[in-house]
């Protein structure tokens, strides 16, 4: 199939607010792309490539989008991936040299429009409304089978794309489908959560419920066949080599075959938690090499394991039985790792519960449903975060153009405190996140008349508004001059009640990063 035709469906699909009529343009062009590029076809519609991340910096992606685009439309879909996967092999002294010349030579090829599209794909940025949840039922429609089956499927192998082929291929159908079931060695996808204003919220849509400990860790899901165990990240990678001691911690366990969920935390000499990118560096390294600290290189940086579900034991799959049982298989099985909890509580244990969680360094506390089954790649309210959340005045440099529904509307907004001392501000990241339509309509309007200069995608303003943001916790990031970012930041209102001159300071900043990182100093 020539690339041309999903940049189309892609944009017919994110100028289109009716599921019903994205579907059945995805499942068009699902019906039509030959069996053996169907999983290219579902993973770009995802807004991601088949081969995850290829090493393509910003760099290669801004050179290659001035590259002059091709008159008439050649490339197909298997060119593209074809070319993705040489670009991911690329390794040694002048790799990405050779990775930008390779990425150059595909927009050589692409039309404006397929240069747009291959720009944001590689971004990461495209938002086409072609939600997971919909491109399973295009999917399910266009291989005439029924949507849950397709879904179930998904969530057992992890991977929509390979769902799809088998889905379309001649002897696919319902009976191939059927064969995609929980497996050892073969993760699959984490249950999620929403989110929660307080406990007593969680607990009043839950009714029979659990309340235990929200770690901010690392997503682990951990497989175990007699002495073999493996581990697997959030996004389903194989990190076993990162973790040696997770391995070790597992084969103690009693039970001959396992399924584990649940997170790995760096902890503190008094047990409180490191910062969640201290945890995560150990699955950036290479194995035996040193983890730094801000205050220098650790070698004794150790991971634990908490496990909070038992999706598998010994021979029998749990994910369609309640929590309950998942619980109480987990507690035979691995109690010396599993997450502190309370069953059952009434909202004031619910609450001095989650208080003792945050006393203790944690994020705050997971409401669960105890009836409710493993939904393997799902949302939804069975589970329920509530967690404590910082807040700052920052005030808007810039926005960038939404995509999808919010096409036309400014959406991303640049986050920056004020830095008196230069008088200038400091860029501590992005957000989209928390904008209800009426703010999006208003910011808009808003910013353009704030407008001092733009580009194809961002409107840089006036630095007047200021916005309110609450957040989760402030990282290193070597992404803004500052050297801080904020982790998990979502608009709370805007503050027209307050100048510029008001908003918080890089200082005041800097200030609440410190006291995160001076465990790591003692």
């Amino acid at each position: 199939m020539r690339l041309v035709d999903l940049v189309q469906t892609s944009a017919a699909v994110a100028s289109t607010s009716s599921r019903l009529a994205k579907i059945e343009r995805l499942a068009d062009l699902i019906r039509r792309v030959d069996v053996d590029e169907v999983e290219t076809a579902v993973a770009f519609l995802s807004g991601t490539t088949r081969q995850g991340r290829i090493g393509i910096g910003h760099a290669a992606i801004s050179s290659a989008s001035h590259v002059a685009p091709a008159d008439a439309p050649s490339l197909t879909l298997k060119d593209v991936d074809l070319a993705l996967s040489a670009i991911a092999e690329v390794t040694g002294k002048g790799a990405a040299e050779r990775r930008s010349r390779a990425v150059a030579d595909i927009f050589c090829r692409a039309t404006s429009d397929e240069q747009e599209f291959l720009r944001r794909l590689l971004y990461g940025e495209l938002r086409q409304g072609a939600l997971e949840g919909v491109l399973v039922d295009a999917v399910a429609r266009a291989a005439a089978v029924a949507p849950e089956r397709v879904r179930r499927a998904a969530m057992m192998a992890g991977d929509l794309g390979h769902v799809a082929r088998v889905a379309m291929s001649m002897s696919g159908g319902e009976t191939a489908l059927a064969a995609f079931d929980l497996q050892l060695m073969r993760p699959i996808e984490p249950m999620l959560a929403d989110s929660s204003e307080s406990v007593r919220d969680a607990l009043g849509e839950m009714g029979d419920a659990l309340v235990e400990y929200k770690l901010d860790g690392a997503r682990i899901q951990v497989h175990k066949a007699g002495d073999e165990v493996r581990i697997f990240s959030r996004a389903l990678r194989d990190v076993t080599a990162a973790a040696p001691e997770l391995v070790t911690a597992v084969r103690t366990l009693p039970a001959r075959e396992l399924v584990l969920d649940g997170e790995a935390i760096a902890l503190r000499p008094d047990g409180s938690p490191h910062p969640f990118q201290i945890t995560m560096r150990r699955f950036g390294r290479k194995p035996g090499a040193t983890t730094r600290t801000p205050s220098g290189p650790d070698d004794t940086l150790r991971l634990t394991p908490f496990f909070f579900d038992c999706l598998y034991l010994d021979g029998t799959a749990l994910i369609d039985e309640p929590l309950e049982r998942r619980i109480a298989a987990l507690q035979d099985t691995a109690a010396p790792f599993a997450v502190p909890r309370v069953v059952r509580p009434t909202a004031e244990q619910a609450q001095a519960f989650a208080e003792e969680a945050i006393s203790r360094g944690h994020e705050g506390v997971m409401a669960k449903t105890l009836t409710a089954p493993y939904a393997a790649g799902r949302r939804g309210a069975a589970w329920l975060k509530v967690k404590q959340a910082r807040t700052l005045d920052l005030v808007i440099l810039a926005a960038e153009w939404g995509h999808g529904r919010r096409r036309g509307l400014l959406s991303n907004l640049h986050l920056g405190a004020r830095d008196p001392e230069h008088n200038s501000f400091v860029m501590l990241g992005k957000t989209f996140k928390g904008l209800t339509d009426e703010m999006l309509a208003w910011q808009t309007d808003h910013l353009l008349k704030l407008e001092i200069g733009r580009d194809t995608y961002t409107v840089h303003v006036r630095p007047e508004l200021v916005v309110e943001i609450a957040f989760n916790e402030i990282q290193a990031s070597s992404t803004y001059a500052g050297g801080l970012a904020l982790r998990f930041a979502r608009v709370k209102r805007y503050r027209t009640d307050k100048k510029a001159e008001d908003a918080d300071t890089i200082a005041t900043v800097r200030s609440i990063a410190a006291t995160w990182l001076d465990g790591l100093r003692s």
